[in-house]
Formats: structure tokens, sequence, C-alpha cells
């Protein structure tokens, strides 16, 4: 989610083969419980959170300014369009800087200081090291993304190879959706529209065939089981990942009825939308690949998270 900012006073080299290098990393249990694959381990001293899912941390913590950027494995957090190590200056969609200020407080209470873990050496996000953080208060690791999970302040999304704490975090995801925090308040950004309509929505995750070869197998269904029709035009649906579709202006959820939105190309129709992308985008579940799962979301023009579903 971090971009770097042209606007920042000195820039920084992003030395990842610093991160990588097996001589530079420990090894241990990923999680604290029988079972836990092994992980790589790393600390660094965090100097600066840009943003809810992103840190700078020096890996020698000794100031040497051996800084890189670390993407924080398994959440994400709303865009963030302005930073800046000044709250009030930042500026970002509905919930992006309560999460940005909820990642600096737990690292914080951690005294800055982070382990940081991963399966793989290797596992990045664009050009950052995807790497599960914790932080040690009283005494004991905390795990940093599942508690920004478990607080609604980010999205649960599961990487690829990097599995080790995608169940946890998939409970923690549906905890906070049932508990109705952060991101999960439907009214938590602005009230309505329709905010009474109790509209749904499903994925398909899973087409028939192959996926690859069946995109529009896999699609959203926006339901409105109320009694009115409901506009969505510039309400939009994701997955956990940045991308979004936004729907057309004069779209419109029937009253009783469906709006589709198939994740390949064709012929848009009232209660046909189609995204245009040219690969499946969700993961399908399956336990022997370490594949939990995923999530699709409907927010309208507001930044509300409006409904879910968080599969299976």
């Amino acid at each position: 989610m971090f971009r770097r900012l042209t606007t920042l006073a000195t820039a920084v080299t992003l030395t990842l083969a610093g991160l990588a290098a097996p001589a530079h990393a420990a090894g241990a249990a990923c999680r604290a419980v029988a079972g836990s694959p092994h992980c790589q381990v790393w600390t660094g001293k965090v100097d600066w959170v840009p943003d809810g899912d992103t840190l700078r941390v020096d890996l020698a913590g000794d100031g040497t300014r051996n800084v890189v950027s670390v993407r924080v494995l398994g959440i994400q957090a709303m865009e963030q369009h302005v930073y800046s190590h000044y709250p009030e200056r930042r500026k970002g969609d509905c919930h992006a800087l309560a999460a940005n200020a909820r990642l600096e407080q737990l690292i914080k209470a951690g005294g800055g200081t982070v382990r940081l873990t991963a399966l793989k050496a290797s596992s990045k996000s664009g050009s950052r090291p995807l790497r599960s953080v914790a932080v040690k208060i009283g005494g004991q690791w905390q795990d940093v993304g599942e508690q920004m999970v478990r607080g609604g302040f980010t999205l649960w999304q599961a990487f690829p190879g990097e599995w080790a704490m995608d169940e946890v975090y998939h409970r923690a995801a549906k905890e906070a959706a049932a508990a109705g925090r952060g991101l999960y308040d439907p009214a938590s950004c602005k009230p309505g529209p329709a905010q009474n309509s109790g509209l749904t929505v499903t994925v398909n995750a899973d087409a028939e065939g192959l996926d690859e070869k069946n995109l529009n197998g896999e699609w959203f269904r926006v339901h409105n089981p109320s009694a009115a029709d409901v506009p969505i035009g510039g309400w939009w649906v994701r997955d956990s990942g940045l991308r979004r579709y936004t729907f057309p202006a004069g779209t419109v959820a029937p009253a009783g009825g469906d709006v589709y939105v198939h994740i390949g190309k064709g012929k848009d129709t009232a209660g046909h939308k189609y995204w245009g992308l040219t690969k499946p985008i969700f993961s399908n579940v399956d336990p022997a690949a370490h594949s939990v799962g995923d999530g699709g979301y409907l927010f309208d023009v507001h930044g509300d998270l409006r409904t879910w579903m968080i599969y299976p």
C-alpha cells in the first residue's frame, strides 16, 4: 500500500539483500503452538510507520540507516494518499488513518523493537519484503497483524506461500466482523445511503473447471432483499487486494433482486456487470496447499463497508 513519496526529505535505499540474507536471520517456530511451521526470524528498530500495513525498519537497530520498507504480512489497510510523520497532515480513504494510528500505537507499546518472521526470506510484495511483525508487550511477543485484523482496522489478506498465520487471521477477521468493529461498522464513515436496505454480497470463488479458463465463473452477487430499489452507482466491490470494481452511474440493485459483477470480460446489462480482468482474483480453499480462503467486500460512496463475505 505504501508508495515512495517525492516529498520525503531523504530518499531511502531499500536494502532488501540485508533482510533476505540467511546470515542475518535466526530460525524459530512461526507461532508459539505445537506443530507450528518453522520461520526465519529477524529483529530491528522501527524508523517510521508510513501507513496501516507498512513499516520502515532499521535492521541493525543502531541508527546506521540500514533501513528497509517492510510490508506487514496478512493484512490490507485502506488506501492512504498523503503520508507524513505528523498525523494531522495525513490523508486517505475512510479507515486508512485509523489503521495508521493503531499500527503506530502498537509499535510504540513495544518500544519500537520488532520481531519479523517469514516462511521464506524471498517473499515480497512488489519490492518490499513480506514479514509477519510482532512487538513485545508485557514480556510477551504479540503479533501485530492479528491485532490489526481483530480490531477491524484492516482486512485479512492471505499471501501465497506465506500461510503460517492465515488461520489465525481468518478467525480474527470473522470475530471483528461479528462484533462490528472498525471497518465492519457499516455506518462508521457516514450514515447512508439506503442504510437499512439489508444488502448482502456473495462471492463465487471457485468457478467451474479451471478458474483461468472461466473468469466469468468467478463473481460477486449483490442482493437487495428490501422492497425498494437501491441505487449503487459509485459503490464498489473488492477482494482483499487493492483492486476494485466501481459500479457505473445508474446501476441499481432492484428490490428483491441481484446485480452480478463477473471477473472477466463481457457486455454489461442492468443485472450483470463485467470487470474485464484477465486473471482470477479469488483464492480457492485448498487445505493441502495451505490456502484457507479470502473475502468479498461491498463499499458505498462514503467508503463504508456495507456488507461482506469472508469465506469459508
